[in-house]
């Protein structure tokens, strides 16, 4: 196994290299699953990779997992700072696979739903399915993805250490640290990542080589 320091541009070059062979032809569309702790940045590394992906030709549809949460009557039934729960039960893995995963698949329909829950309201979203064309690719962005059946032709892991974690997470949200840390222990996301980004300085991540 090898280290490989590398720029986040870099890194997101190297994503869109690896889905698309370097143009727009390689057919199919394509799944992507961006894991990562909310300080390691995911969604600036999808921006980055959807913007890298359409140079190359390929029209993109990221879609964010907070939108897929379930309701408050579930999510919160114990608490809203239940690390447990927030680790077996906020996300609706269901609605991801029928709404989502399944229909952008190879075998799927291609009508998409991007988002399902609005949780401020507590309430559905009104959005209409879009169609991704058959060469698209979608990003799926969150964390405490891995491990969960979620299927997709490419997992990407941002992975924080429990100590650089315990440092940057904001204090408000410093009671999901017991959450990531069965992550780590149950779900193995280093191991059930295709690509595996260590992140314990976002902006001075490294390449796990294996």
């Amino acid at each position: 196994m090898r280290v490989r320091p590398i720029r986040r541009s870099v890194l997101a070059d190297e994503l869109a290299e690896r889905l698309t062979g370097g143009g727009p032809g390689r057919p199919g569309r394509r799944r992507v699953l961006l894991d990562g702790a909310p300080p390691t940045d995911p969604l600036e590394l999808a921006d980055r990779l959807a913007a890298e992906l359409r140079l190359r030709g390929r029209p993109v549809l990221r879609v964010v997992a907070g939108d897929f949460l379930r309701p408050a009557s579930v999510r919160l039934e114990h608490g809203r700072t239940d690390p447990d729960e927030l680790l077996d039960g906020w996300l609706d893995t269901a609605g991801l696979r029928r709404e989502v995963l399944d229909p952008a698949g190879a075998g799927g329909t291609g009508w998409v739903l991007p988002r399902l829950w609005d949780t401020a309201a507590d309430r559905a979203y009104r959005d209409d399915r879009v169609e991704l064309a058959d060469n698209a690719v979608l990003l799926l962005v969150g964390s405490l993805l891995l491990g969960r059946g979620l299927p997709a032709e490419l997992a990407v892991h941002l992975w924080m250490s429990a100590a650089a974690l315990g440092r940057r997470l904001e204090p408000d949200r410093r009671w999901m640290l017991p959450a990531y840390a069965r992550y780590e222990s149950e779900h193995d996301p280093r191991n059930a990542a295709d690509v595996l980004v260590l992140a314990d300085d976002p902006q001075r991540p490294a390449l796990v080589q294996r």
